[in-house]
């Protein structure tokens, strides 16, 4: 903490006696400045830093009260503690002064002993509140510095389970980071639909975008037969495949249970649970209808689904734009929630070029390659 006797005061009198008794008075205990004007005492004021004002009220040209609002106007020193001295004692000129912003008023003739234990109290306010404040700052910027730290081991951790099941299916490429981008997309454009500006929030979006990679987490308990088949599955293996939804609930609800419910856990849980739910009942695991379907859970279905169409998988072709947006839009209702399908329609150019940079092969880059056209 800085010591008194470092502390920097500016002195205001257009009264050459008296800042001779001033500055005799705090020279030995204080850096002293003066200044003779008011328009002077701004010019310094903004120039330099101090950490106390004494100003005389009487000045000619610009008096003390217009140099005392002109400075608590200004972010360079509307901190700086100013002292009013004036040989004006009556209460309607104090309560003007501290309406203004003054910390306190001496009134001429002035004893000695009163002024420094004065100037001497309202530094050391000044001082320990400065410092107060630096602590503060120091204080925000190191936890900004860890929460980005934990942002980005919380994606790294996401990020290395959801390879997991990357690993497992070979041709799957890029698609886990396509589907963050993809949601973010979608999560963005419907923020601003008024329905759901209160519910969407950045925070929302941010935790969505770092959960989303878990959603097929679960695969990694299918065994390979089913999950790197050629060719459509039989019945009973799609009874196996579709367990990776609550597989990868379970899965996470392990990690829970360690480090216990953190919110982009719950939320991955959530995505990873319900991403296969569709809009009209007919999904899995749970049968949910509508809005019973986590928003999550329906974002990311349509960005998961949206890749899936346009990206070559070990048992499909990468399908052309016009084949993925015609099947969506025949889902409308039926699989996807239908106000998802208008925003994804709004922010489809934007998927399209996200999607163009992320491919995987020359045949996705094809698949993307023209806008869509109705």
């Amino acid at each position: 903490m800085r010591t008194l006797n470092e502390c920097k005061i500016l002195i205001v009198d257009d009264t050459r006696v008296n800042l001779e008794i001033l500055v005799e008075l705090l020279g030995d205990h204080y850096d002293v400045s003066v200044a003779t004007s008011g328009e002077k005492a701004l010019q310094m004021a903004f120039e330099y830093a101090y950490d106390l004002v004494l100003l005389d009220i009487m000045m000619p040209e610009i008096d003390g009260y217009t140099v005392l609002s002109r400075l608590k106007e200004n972010p360079r020193t509307e901190k700086i503690p100013v002292i009013l001295i004036s040989a004006l004692s009556d209460v309607k000129n104090k309560t003007l002064g501290f309406n203004l912003g003054a910390v306190d008023y001496i009134v001429k003739p002035f004893n000695f002993d009163e002024v420094e234990a004065r100037i001497k109290t309202h530094l050391t306010l000044h001082v320990v509140k400065m410092e107060l404040e630096d602590q503060k700052l120091l204080l925000e910027h190191r936890v900004e510095e860890r929460t980005k730290e934990i942002l980005l081991i919380q994606q790294a951790t996401m990020m290395s389970f959801a390879s997991l099941a990357e690993f497992r299916d070979l041709e799957t490429g890029a698609h886990i980071k396509r589907i963050k981008e993809y949601t973010r997309l979608l999560a963005t454009a419907l923020k601003s639909k008024e329905k759901y500006a209160s519910m969407i929030t950045d925070k929302y979006i941010e935790m969505l975008y770092l959960s989303c990679p878990l959603h097929d987490i679960g695969k990694v308990g299918v065994p390979d037969a089913i999950l790197l088949k050629k060719g459509k599955l039989t019945p009973e293996e799609f009874e196996v495949m579709k367990t990776h939804t609550t597989m990868g609930k379970q899965a996470i609800e392990a990690v829970e249970a360690d480090l216990g419910k953190l919110p982009f856990l719950h939320l991955a849980k959530e995505i990873a649970y319900s991403h296969h739910e569709k809009w009209d009942g007919s999904g899995y695991p749970q049968g949910l209808k509508g809005h019973e379907i986590p928003l999550s859970g329906r974002i990311v279905a349509l960005a998961d689904v949206f890749d899936g169409l346009v990206s070559k998988r070990v048992y499909k072709p990468a399908f052309s734009l016009d084949e993925a947006v015609r099947i969506i839009l025949n889902g409308r209702g039926t699989h996807f929630d239908p106000e998802l399908v208008t925003v994804f329609m709004e922010v489809l150019e934007s998927l399209r070029l996200m999607g163009l940079l992320q491919a995987d092969s020359e045949e996705e880059r094809l698949a993307l390659s023209m806008p869509y056209k109705a």
